[in-house]
Formats: structure tokens, C-alpha cells, sequence
């Protein structure tokens, strides 16, 4: 049985992929099958195999199953902007059909998927759907990462009251450090995780 989790953030750059890499790195350690999965990555660069991201090809290379990069990063969009916008400026549409058929073809490879997400929990993939669309269609657990900085603690506990209100499942978080300078980080960690049902991983 595959397990799967999907990773979102309080917001863009608090380091989603670096988290993501850490889970494909420990689940390796523990003798798991492991495959990263980035749906949609918006800022791709040219290359000779077509267009690739940094975030995707990273979790790539963290995984211990080699997959097809078009399984991986079912859609690469050249421009760095919102999903929905980059790929409308490329003419395509981002729709869930093919990131589910790619999922299905990781989850019968590997043991664990760790399903990295774009920007924000709430970030439209079209004009009709979100990854919130993409979870409840999986059934799968989200994994939030809180970019610890000034801002933080609300940030943590309005993405974890939406995804209460989307009716999918925090099973815990992670406490990323990207501005270790901002005064209080500690305390604001621990108001966080006192007041988070879910546990700090």
C-alpha cells in the first residue's frame, strides 16, 4: 500500500522543497521505496529534454525510484507567476486528469509519494479548481510548511483553519527557519504548536 502526503506551505519560498527532500531522504533512510512529485512548476528553464524546474528536478534527485520527468512535473511553465497565469501565457490549461494519471503511475512504483505543491494552500490551478481539488481526489494527508519569520504564527493557524474548512486532513508541520534572525522565533514556534491539533514533525 502507497502512502502519499501532500506538502504546502504558509507561502511561496519558505522552503517546501527543501522539506520535501528531507521526508524523500528519510523514508529512503528507513528502506522505503520514495518518489518526489511536483504537479505544476511554474519557472522552467530550456533545456535539451524540454522545459525543467529546480524544485522538480531536486525532488527527482532525491527520490530512490527513478521516474520519467514528465511523471514528476506532469506541467512546466516556463514563467515564474501564479500556475493558473503561467499557463495561460503559454496557452495551456492546468487540469487534474493528467497529475492524477501521473500520481497513480508513482504510487504503483514507489512505497512513499511526497507531493509537492505551488506557492499557498488556496492557489488555483484553472479557472475551477485548486490543489484542494487535487488532495480530496487522492484522499491524502497534507504535511504544512510554516516559514518561521515575523508573521508566522497567523499564517500557520489561518492555513490550518482553512484546511479544516476544505475538510482535508493536517496530519502535522514543519517549523522551516528561513529568517533565523527575526527576534522570538522560539516562542513564536511554541505559540504555534500549542495551538495546532496537529504535531510538530
Amino acid at each position: 500500500m502507497t502512502s502519499s502526503w501532500f506538502v504546502t506551505g504558509t507561502d511561496t519560498e519558505i522552503g517546501k522543497t527543501r522539506c520535501s527532500v528531507a521526508l524523500l531522504r528519510y523514508f529512503a533512510a528507513q528502506g522505503y521505496r520514495t518518489v518526489g512529485m511536483k504537479p505544476v512548476a511554474a519557472g522552467c528553464e530550456q533545456q535539451a529534454e524540454g522545459w525543467r524546474n529546480d524544485d522538480a528536478l531536486a525532488l527527482q534527485a532525491a527520490s530512490s525510484v527513478a521516474m520519467p520527468y514528465e511523471l514528476v512535473n506532469p506541467y512546466a511553465l516556463p514563467e515564474a507567476t501564479a500556475p493558473h497565469l503561467a499557463a495561460e501565457h503559454c496557452g495551456q490549461e492546468i487540469t487534474l486528469p493528467p497529475i492524477i494519471s501521473a500520481c497513480r503511475s508513482l504510487q504503483a512504483a514507489a512505497d512513499i509519494v511526497i507531493i509537492e505543491g505551488a506557492g499557498g494552500w488556496r492557489v488555483p490551478l484553472n479557472e475551477h479548481e485548486s490543489f484542494i481539488d487535487l488532495v480530496r481526489t487522492l484522499h491524502i494527508p497534507v504535511i504544512l510548511v510554516v516559514g518561521m519569520r515575523l508573521g508566522c504564527i497567523n499564517h500557520a493557524l489561518l492555513t490550518a483553519e482553512v484546511l479544516e474548512q476544505d475538510a482535508c486532513w493536517l496530519q502535522g508541520w514543519i517549523a522551516n527557519w528561513v529568517q533565523p534572525e527575526t527576534p522570538e522565533l522560539r516562542e513564536s514556534l511554541h505559540a504555534i504548536e500549542s495551538r495546532l491539533a496537529a504535531p510538530l514533525l
